[in-house]
């Protein structure tokens, strides 16, 4: 890429990912780690290049009409300013967030930052792995909320007359949020390819019809988990799902005394003891039968769930 000479020298050898058009020969350049702005020799200044890390805790943007402004906070070390036309200020914040949201942990350095929102007092950044929300007057602090692909298991959009609420469902839960009108296709389009990539599908109905698969098969495997466990008896021998021992209780223990042999326990003893048996198989299964109708009760629940987000509910 060809640089003017003192902003080549600035950026050495880190790769340059966005290059951005301040008007006449002034550039703004993003590297993994900076952004860097070059301001050519004018009437008025001389040709300068500096330098904004990316470690910031807060940015915060000032629109005027012709001018913006992006202020820069970082922390102990005080703030930085950047000026800029208020036509480009789109163009030159979304590749510095990007740069912001991996210097902050909160993108992987692999990962795409593809589109960048701003609504008034709410901020969308959109990933090839995540959405990022930060509500509020500014575009970005430690406040934002990130919701990654791998937890979505369905994603709507409900057109209203002040805005489209987008309905990102996580499970039992919904992150809902409004968008305006005039910018919901862009963002719709944005998020549902950057959702679909992920999860590998063509179209929302086939990647919704494989999620619900996927909680079904979970939920079955759960219950069958659950089934198969073994209730303890008072002694702490296992048993089976139909209450019978699994382990023999073999003969009852001899004893012989001056060469003849006797049995260790009387017909009452063995009587008890029956007695006892009968009364722990009958109520292992009591029990097993209140485990199942749990289970059951369980896959009706999730049956119904399921049904319902097939119907977009």
């Amino acid at each position: 890429m060809d640089l003017p000479g003192a902003a080549r020298s600035v950026v050495g050898d880190e790769s340059v990912a966005a290059r951005v058009s301040l008007g006449g020969e002034d550039l703004l350049l993003v590297t993994p780690t900076r952004t860097v702005v070059y301001r050519a020799e004018g009437l008025l200044s001389d040709e300068s290049v500096a330098e904004y890390d990316h470690d910031v805790e807060r940015i915060a943007v000032e629109e005027s009409r012709r001018k913006a402004t992006l202020r820069l906070d970082y922390g102990t070390d005080g703030e930085r300013t950047l000026s800029l036309p208020r036509s480009r200020v789109d163009d030159a914040l979304h590749p510095m967030m990007a740069g912001v949201l991996v210097a902050a942990g909160v993108a992987d350095s692999g990962e795409t930052v593809t589109n960048t929102f701003r609504f008034s007092e709410l901020t969308v950044v959109v990933t090839s792995a995540r959405l990022v929300k930060h509500v509020g007057s500014t575009a970005w602090d430690e406040g934002y909320e990130e919701y990654p692909y791998a937890d979505v298991t369905d994603l709507r959009f409900e057109a209203g007359d002040h805005g489209t609420a987008v309905v990102l469902v996580t499970g039992d839960r919904q992150e809902r949020f409004k968008a305006p009108n005039d910018r919901a296709r862009e963002l719709r389009e944005a998020l549902v390819d950057a959702v679909l990539d992920y999860h590998g599908h063509d179209d929302l109905e086939s990647f919704r019809a494989a999620r619900a698969a996927d909680a079904e098969e979970s939920s079955e495997n759960d219950g069958m988990a659950v089934e198969g466990l073994s209730p303890l008896g008072d002694d702490g021998g296992s048993t089976s799902a139909d209450g019978a021992s699994e382990e023999p209780t073999g003969p009852p223990a001899l004893d012989v005394v001056g060469g003849e042999t006797a049995s260790a326990d009387d017909d009452g003893g063995s009587a008890d003891d029956a007695a006892d048996l009968a009364a722990e198989v009958s109520a292992l299964r009591e029990e097993v039968a209140r485990q199942r109708e749990a289970i059951e009760a369980q896959r009706e629940l999730l049956d119904q769930l399921i049904e319902e987000l097939r119907r977009g509910r």
